[in-house]
Order: C-alpha cells, then structure tokens, then sequence
C-alpha cells in the first residue's frame, strides 16, 4: 500500500481526536508580502501542536498484545504531550524520558494530558541522553518505542495536513512553507502534494543553530551535527531520520535557514499583531516569508504555524535575542577614566537622544586609572550604532563591542 493511501487511512483514524484545524488569511502579513498568506494554525490542537496527529496513528494501530506491554517516548515537548494525550484516550500505560533539564513547565503539560496513565522519567542533560535511555527502557521492559518523526505511521499522521489543506484552500497553492525538525511533517506533506498538488513549491524551514536536514541533503547523506543551538526547541534535532531524509532530499524545492533572532521577533510580532501565541518551531514558517518576499509576490501561499507550546518565562530571552537581532539592542565593555563626571559625559555626549541605557554594571577601582564597565543600550534605529561608535573613538573611550563576542557575551550579559 502507497504511503498516501495510509495518509487517508489515518485521517479517518484520527478525525474524532486531533482537531481539522483551521486555514486562515492573515491580512498583514498578504499586505506586506503582496501576497496571499494562509495559516493552517496546528497552534489549536488539543495539545497544542501537530504531533498528537502521528502519535495517535501510531498508537491506536498497535497491537492488542503491544498495547498492553505500554508505549514509550523520548522527547523535551510537543512530541511527549501528543503520546501522553494518546495513552490516556486509549487507556495505555506510558512512559516519558526527558532532559533533567526541561522546564516544569512543559512536564507539567505532559502530566495534564497523561494523567495517570503516564510516568515522566527525567535522565541525561540532553534529548539525546533521554533517547538513549528511553531505547535501553524498552529492551528491558520490552516496552514499545514510538519515535517522533522516523516512522510511516507517524508520517502518515502528519501527512493528514496536508489533506485539509487542499481541501479548504480554494485557490491552487502555489507556496508551501513547513516547518522541519527531523522532517516528520514535511514527510507526510510532500507525499500529499507531490501526488495531489504537483505544481505547489514546499519550502521546508529550519533553525540556523540547528540544519540537521539541510547540512544532510547538501553532504548527500545524514550527518549528525556536534553542536547545535534548542532555542527552537520544537525543531532542534542533531540528525534527520532515515526515511524524511530520503523523501525531502528527493522533493523540497529549497530549505531556508532562518537564525533564532528572527524566530523571536517573529513570536513577539505574532502575539501584538494577531493575539496568536506561538512557540519558537511555530514561528519558524512566518519567518521564512522575508527570506523569499520576490518569489512569493502575488502568489497563493501556506504557513504550517507547528505549535503554540510557549513558555512564558522565555519572553525576556526572546525579547533580547529579537533586539539583538534587529540591531536595536548592543552590550559594550567600555573602559571608563576613574574621574568624576566620566559617566556624565558619556550619556551627554556619545548616546542620542533616543538611546537608552538599558544595563550598566560598574565597580570602582581606587588603585587603577580605568575601570571597565559592561553596558547595554536600546536604539530606536540600527543605524545609530556607528554614530555611538564613532563618538567613542573619537573621544578615545576605551571599548569591545560584545554582540559579537559569543564567550564574553553570554558571561557578562543578564
């Protein structure tokens, strides 16, 4: 049987669990793009997210004998509350390894919709570290794995996306952004698509900190990256699956690499402008548009906005890497003459009279004729940087400019 075939088979399978979520115009952003922008807004799923879709297609065809012997995950997130929401509808024991290091918050989410039918296991520092022993779990428990991404099953319940989206778009699409993680989802749609909608462009988006799938198609084989950056967490995996490889490096017309910064001002746009909360993966496709604003002009176009699991103790950082980002936001060590007034003149003379100093850290030395400050600054225009910069040379002021300094940055910065 054809995948695709398995794609309608399970959104018969799950049509009664995870929600036919809505496709909706979004005006300004087909403004801006002079486009037709759509999102299909996963965000409203029961669980907030389009893996409940997978993990319930997997589950729900397994075996009597394989039900009652449980069911067991490895993941920091979206992946862990789609299995759990599942073992609870289906009366299955689960089991869920993640990171020591994932937030209360996200366990407590995956407590919510397991209830009791789940246990949550936190081993190792990273997702990594909780596959492995999630993987050693199930050869001595005999447990049965369910993988967040490298499964038919799980691509074909993904797949069912696609499905709603051709049909409720009424127009041909023409543009297809999707977001990949280790390609689960861009999977099952490109499966759809290249079968039912040949002519549609699907441009599969991931975080700069973490080309798993991109890097792999450029080398021509998987890799697994040394390094990677989970700020998006929800699309941060080191290697791309086996089968997603072999089906996206075959039918993307492109990847774009979007860098975390945009991600964030991305989110913050999202929750002024439209009063939709996405997580970091979620943001990723609306990202994406900047990166393609010529070839999608006047053109039908699909933004898979992934998930809205957001942890709201996250929106400093998000809103300090968008700053950052947009060039609003610097952070400089600055050697200061230990005179009085110094720091007087620094203000009157250096800044402008929109810039705001937004972080100061300063000790007095007694013994010395200099004493470093760090200081960060807000800007009402980019642009302004060189003009402080150029005030601090010409004063002769001491400096480093630490945006760029990623090992002194992330020590002397909040």
């Amino acid at each position: 049987m054809e995948l695709l075939d398995k794609i309608y088979q399970a959104r018969e399978r799950i049509k009664n669990v995870a929600r036919h979520t809505p496709l909706m115009k979004n005006k300004n952003l087909s403004k801006e793009f002079s486009a037709q922008v759509y999102l299909k807004r996963e965000d409203l799923q029961p669980v907030r997210s389009y893996k409940l879709r997978g993990a319930y297609n997997k589950i729900v065809l397994l075996s009597d004998k394989e039900k009652s012997r449980g069911v067991v995950c490895a993941s920091a997130g979206n992946h862990a509350q789609g299995v759990a929401y599942t073992c609870n509808k289906l009366d299955i024991k689960g089991t869920i390894f993640m990171p020591i290091t994932t937030p209360p918050q996200k366990t407590k989410q995956v407590k919510l919709f397991g209830k009791d039918k789940v246990d949550i296991v936190l081993r190792g520092d990273s997702l990594d570290d909780a596959f492995d022993e999630a993987n050693r779990f199930c050869e001595e428990d005999g447990a049965v794995f369910i993988h967040p991404f490298d499964d038919e099953k799980i691509i074909a319940g993904q797949g069912t996306i696609g499905l709603e989206l051709l049909e409720d778009c009424d127009q041909p699409i023409d543009y297809l952004f999707v977001p990949i993680g280790g390609g689960g989802l861009a999977s099952g749609i490109i499966t759809v698509f290249k079968q039912l909608s040949p002519n549609t462009k699907i441009i599969g988006v991931e975080p700069v900190g973490a080309a798993s799938m991109k890097t792999a198609i450029e080398q021509g084989d998987i890799v697994t990256l040394k390094d990677i950056d989970d700020f998006v967490d929800g699309a941060a995996v080191e290697r791309a699956g086996d089968l997603t490889f072999e089906i996206c490096r075959n039918h993307l017309e492109d990847i774009v690499l979007v860098p975390e910064g945009k991600v964030c001002t991305t989110i913050l746009r999202m929750y002024n402008e439209e009063a939709i909360v996405v997580e970091p993966a979620g943001a990723l496709t609306v990202s994406a548009l900047d990166f393609y604003k010529e070839q999608i002009e006047g053109k039908n176009v699909v933004c898979i906005v992934s998930g809205s699991n957001n942890d709201i103790i996250r929106m400093q950082e998000i809103k300090e890497r968008s700053l950052i980002y947009e060039g609003l936001k610097h952070y400089f060590i600055v050697q200061f003459p230990q005179k009085p007034g110094v720091f007087k003149e620094f203000v009157n003379d250096i800044l402008g009279p929109n810039d705001d100093v937004v972080y100061f850290q300063y000790t007095k030395k007694n013994n010395r004729e200099s004493g470093p400050a760090v200081i960060g600054i807000e800007l009402n225009d980019p642009n302004d940087l060189s003009i402080i910069e150029e005030q601090l040379k010409q004063r002769k002021f001491s400096y480093r400019y630490l945006n760029e300094k990623t090992d002194l940055f992330t020590i002397l910065t909040p």
